[in-house]
């Protein structure tokens, strides 16, 4: 690949990974079942049954993980934190063998010279929170606060970069909205008070780790471009629902401190406790983690629509929109487009949008590809090399027109458990062999180390 162009002085690289995904060990040091462990043992929720019961046994591993991280170089590295590893019942008595664990993991990448940016919450709701009404339920809000708050205090002296809450968006919308992933429950719009709950969560959330010292705290959102299937009103309308439930419910409340109004009407919540809500939803954040991976194309619903593959997931009859295969000639191996320019136009909107916008981090970007090792043990993978420059580049484009992008992490640092997809796509810079465990750093690595090395921040870091 050419030279990459410009970032920002003090431009940090990272890479990511989610505690479900790549801990297994889910019996062990008393960790409680999160909903995850739940469903995927459900029949048909997962790829073939499978699970993260070991996922890639990063819980017993992990010396050797934060040893490659450091030979790739990251200046930062994204991880998250297992709620029911800590606190069991999701309230309650603290368990701690788990925060023993994050203890040794926090210290073991500061000794390799990588900043811990742990995320919070990844999906993995106490399996006894969901039962007592998950997200849909106020209460859960401050059972996450009083999680942060265990989390931070025995932390807090080390980590210094929190992000709340992961793609609010996909568990409201995937796992309450839909039954796609856990916790299943298939309410439609009746969803929403769950996307509120976890709004409130976030801003509570911040509060804690404010008050615990925290110098840097975010949040991590996923942000596809929705762009319209035509010029036509009614695919332009489609286009306008879709973006308001999927971007804007979630942004807008934490950068601006109010909700659409097409969507009020949805949240059954009265106007003096709304308006107290979003006093706190809307905290003032030091960065703005954006996740994006393709852009989605929406359509007015009608019958002669194909819609198949649009997105990985099915939407039920009677939506007031409708995914349609964005046109794209190349694709991931998960079949997502792949559109580069989708990521600047990503974060030049947000920046239009939101004129208080804080720093953004691009907190996950990238791609699916089935590479395997060849005879000689090399995992060759371009198609990932050249996602990744061009997405970069997109970050300096955005950059370019004004936006402050301080970061990029890859999406993923290991291959690892893609959710309802199973074992069977790969996003990692590093090959996990699933039945030895055996890790093998991708070409892609190499190429991302070189990229970081050649770095402002990398050449600094390299100085010592």
């Amino acid at each position: 690949m050419n030279q990459l162009p410009a970032l920002p002085p003090g431009f940090r690289f990272g890479a990511a990974t989610a505690s479900y995904q790549i801990e297994g060990a889910v019996t062990e040091d008393g960790r409680g079942p999160s909903i995850w462990d739940v469903f995927s043992h459900e029949p048909g929720r997962t790829r073939e049954g499978e699970t993260g019961d070991v996922a890639i046994d990063h819980y017993h591993r992990w010396e050797g993980d934060l040893d490659l991280l450091a030979e790739l170089g990251i200046h930062d590295y994204r991880f998250s934190i297992s709620w029911s590893r800590i606190l069991p019942e999701g309230t309650g008595a603290v368990n701690e063998a788990g925060l023993a664990f994050y203890e040794r993991l926090v210290d073991g990448l500061l000794a390799r010279g990588i900043r811990p940016v742990p995320t919070l919450y990844h999906w993995d709701l106490p399996q006894t929170i969901e039962e007592r009404g998950g997200w849909m339920v106020r209460d859960t809000a401050e059972a996450l606060a009083d999680y942060v708050s265990v989390v931070a205090g025995r932390l807090g002296d080390r980590v210094r970069d929190w992000i709340t809450l992961n793609e609010m968006s996909v568990q409201v919308l995937y796992g309450y909205a839909l039954d796609s992933h856990a916790p299943g429950r298939g309410l439609g719009f009746g969803a929403l008070p769950a996307a509120h709950h976890q709004l409130l969560a976030h801003g509570l959330a911040v509060g804690r780790l404010r008050a615990a010292g925290a110098e840097r705290v975010g949040v991590a959102q996923q942000h596809p471009l929705i762009v319209p299937a035509s010029d036509a009103e009614e695919d332009l309308v489609a286009a306008g629902t879709f973006h308001a439930i999927t971007n804007r419910l979630f942004s807008q409340p934490i950068l601006a401190g109010s909700y659409p109004e097409e969507l009020r009407p949805l949240l059954p919540i009265d106007d003096a406790q709304l308006a107290a809500d979003l006093a706190v939803i809307s905290a003032p954040l030091d960065f703005y983690g954006v996740n994006y991976y393709e852009p989605v194309r929406i359509a007015a619903p009608r019958p002669d629509l194909d819609t198949a593959g649009a997105i990985e997931v099915e939407l039920p009859e009677g939506m007031p929109f409708a995914p349609v295969p964005y046109p794209s000639e190349e694709r991931t191996d998960f079949g997502w487009a792949i559109v580069p320019e989708g990521l600047t136009g990503v974060l030049t909107e947000l920046r239009a949008s939101y004129p208080e916008l804080p720093p953004v981090v691009i907190t996950e970007n990238g791609a699916s590809f089935h590479d395997v090792p060849e005879a000689d043990g090399a995992v060759r993978d371009p198609r990932r090399v050249a996602f990744l420059d061009a997405h970069l580049r997109a970050v300096a484009d955005a950059v370019a027109a004004g936006v402050d992008v301080q970061g990029y992490y890859v999406w993923s640092a290991f291959d690892n458990f893609e959710w309802a997809a199973g074992y069977a796509e790969r996003f990692g810079l590093v090959y996990v062999d699933y039945a030895t465990q055996a890790r093998t750093p991708k070409d892609s690595f190499r190429w991302y180390r070189d990229v970081i090395a050649a770095s402002p921040a990398g050449e600094e870091q390299a100085r010592g």
